[in-house]
């Protein structure tokens, strides 16, 4: 997967940076607020991205419908990117519980004490 020189620019929304025919071929290095989609333009298998929280770990969420748990995701006419359900992650101990909306990211407030 190749991403274009433009989509490194800092300080953009959430947006689909490139598409890859498998989930091997997401780069290690992602832009800033950028996702990797897996498969074909229109039947997305895949999303990928690192997560909002900063801490390093790659999110990877299953787009097709015919397995679930699944995420649908919608790409706005200006290439913002919305990923319906909320994502729920839970790594090392750490929990990150965000929805993607129009190009930004909404922290969920955690209800676990």
């Amino acid at each position: 997967m190749r991403i274009p020189w433009w989509q490194w620019w800092p300080f953009q929304a959430w947006r689909c940076v490139g598409m890859a025919e498998s989930a091997d071929e997401i780069p290690v290095r992602l832009p800033r607020h950028g996702a990797a989609l897996v498969g074909s333009p229109g039947r997305f298998k895949w999303v990928g991205f690192d997560c909002p929280c900063g801490s390093g770990h790659r999110v990877l969420l299953n787009a097709d419908p015919g397995r679930q748990p699944a995420w649908q995701v919608i790409l706005s006419s200006r290439g913002r990117l919305s990923l319906i359900p909320s994502v729920d992650q839970r790594d090392r101990g750490r929990r990150c519980h965000y929805v993607v909306r129009n190009g930004k990211v909404i922290w969920v407030k955690d209800a676990e004490q």
